[in-house]
């Protein structure tokens, strides 16, 4: 098995990406992978997926959820 070029890896996404050290450790290998345009990102989401999490997580938050940030 190989393992990761990791010196490549670190040029590509300090210097071509512009990203931070800690930026770039805080990636996983998949996101790095999607920021470099390597990999096809998945499937984009459907209007029924959108529907499901806008039933699930409507704008008007309950007020159980406006607690929890007065308090936190």
């Amino acid at each position: 098995m190989k393992g990761f070029d990791w010196p490549e890896l670190m040029r590509a996404g300090m210097r071509g990406l512009g990203l931070r050290p800690q930026e770039f450790w805080d990636l996983t290998p998949a996101e790095l992978q999607l920021m470099l345009g390597e990999g096809d990102g998945g499937k984009p989401m459907g209007r029924s997926r959108l529907d499901e999490l806008m039933d699930a997580f409507p704008d008007d938050a309950p007020s159980v959820n406006k607690e929890m940030l007065r308090d936190g």
